[in-house]
């Protein structure tokens, strides 16, 4: 019997690492052009396949022919050189009633397809299916290609997705923000074709990265940034995800807490406790975000939610006077007004928002800081938290740079009078009854 050996070079980091050993039933990588997100989905694609007899996989984007450009050829320039080359892997063209696909020796296979023309590819039953560039397709369509992961060969059936980020409200960073999806966000010094291990980067990097520089507005912040912006002239152009988006923790009960409010009904009330720590740094620890429920109510929540917990020195509110007063009568303290200058309260959360010597920015919020998901904004594709605010909030006119949007942007607001009331004039104390 004759064995053969097939050596094939790839090196994977950061997310492309976590996405290999990922095992979920739904992930997606997301990040600006170039970190390298399809070259990962693939090589686990291609890395299944020969380990395991008989796998069934598909390689799929809204329309074919995209993929002719995309998939395939990173597929077979960088992913399967070798296996083509010593027929590990062949091509089969399809016919009225296979897909074209790869096969390989041990019996598993890669169809390819478009979801413009589903009829082949739909008919079978996967292990694992990877969608490029999601953002493309419908929630409904997405959901489709669950039901065809069945095939049971594999120890995990899994649907995997790469994309840039697109508007902040997009159905799929609202699937991954409800838990459904596990994201996962690749940068630049992912790649090793643009960065060497020490983060320092190639020559090719260089000239590439020179390209991205060049865009401008949304396409920018989207595929040089890897931010889920909405439109031109976002404001907190230093915002990041993998930044600012922090594992949560328990925080000590020694560390401050400060709260904001923004009344809401139609829009959303927002709430938010803050923690800081020893160094001054803000935490988003916990928030409601909610539409449609009546001031008492909340109040009674938030009694309920830190009943265990240490009082804050502050409590900054809205001015909406009828609000206040029903907040402080069911919670029993007082408040405070925010200081609501905009563009000074815009610059403070600009400059906590920037990563200094330390290594960290001093503004994060903690994922899942939301307490329920108002599923009336999520079918509306309107935000649910503040984190989900902040790439679409955006300047009312982007040239002018004067006043922010007054849309989706009560989160940011509250946002804004916390750092307003740390940073430009101070914490007050309150007194409880």
């Amino acid at each position: 019997m004759t064995i053969t050996e097939l050596i094939h070079h790839f090196r994977p980091r950061g997310a492309a690492a976590e996405l290999l050993r990922y095992r979920g039933g739904e992930v997606l990588i997301v990040g600006a052009a170039g970190t390298g997100k399809s070259r990962a989905a693939l090589e686990k694609i291609h890395l299944v396949c020969l380990l395991t007899p008989k796998v069934r996989a598909l390689v799929i984007r809204k329309t074919a022919v995209s993929l002719t450009a995309s998939a395939i050829k990173t597929y077979e320039s960088d992913v399967a050189v070798q296996a083509l080359l010593d027929g590990t892997v062949t091509f089969f063209g399809g016919n009225r009633r296979e897909p074209a696909q790869y096969r390989y020796s041990n019996g598993s296979s890669i169809a390819l397809g478009g979801m413009d023309n589903p009829m082949k590819v739909m008919s079978t039953e996967y292990d694992i299916i990877f969608v490029q560039e999601a953002t493309e397709l419908e929630v409904d369509e997405w959901e489709a290609l669950t039901t065809r992961l069945r095939n049971g060969v594999l120890s995990f059936q899994q649907l995997l997705a790469d994309c840039n980020p697109q508007q902040p409200n997009h159905w799929l960073k609202q699937r991954c923000d409800a838990g459904k999806t596990h994201m996962l966000t690749s940068t630049h010094e992912d790649n090793p074709r643009y960065f060497h291990a020490d983060r320092t980067m190639t020559p090719e990097g260089e000239a590439y990265m020179a390209k991205l520089d060049d865009l401008t507005g949304v396409r920018y912040l989207r595929l040089r940034k890897g931010i889920w912006a909405a439109a031109e002239g976002v404001i907190y152009e230093g915002w990041q995800d993998a930044t600012h988006l922090v594992p949560r923790f328990e925080p000590p009960r020694d560390w401050t807490r400060l709260w904001a409010v923004d009344f809401g009904f139609i829009h959303p009330f927002v709430w938010q406790e803050w923690v800081i720590d020893p160094d001054g740094r803000l935490y988003l620890y916990r928030e409601i975000y909610r539409t449609k429920r009546l001031v008492e109510d909340h109040a009674r929540q938030i009694k309920e939610l830190t009943r265990n917990t240490p009082r804050p020195r502050a409590i900054v509110a809205d001015h909406d006077a009828e609000d206040r007063a029903t907040l402080e009568r069911h919670l029993g303290v007082g408040t405070i007004p925010a200081n609501k200058t905009v563009s000074e309260g815009i610059q403070a959360v600009a400059s906590r928002l920037k990563v200094n010597e330390t290594g960290k920015p001093r503004l994060m919020i903690m994922k899942d800081a939301c307490v329920e998901r108002d599923h009336a904004q999520a079918d509306a594709r309107k935000p649910t938290c503040t984190a989900e605010e902040i790439g679409g909030y955006i300047w009312l006119d982007g040239r002018l740079k004067e006043q922010p949007l007054k849309e989706n942007d009560d989160g940011c607001d509250a946002m804004r009078y916390t750092v307003a009331e740390m940073d430009l004039h101070g914490i007050t104390r309150v007194r409880w009854a």
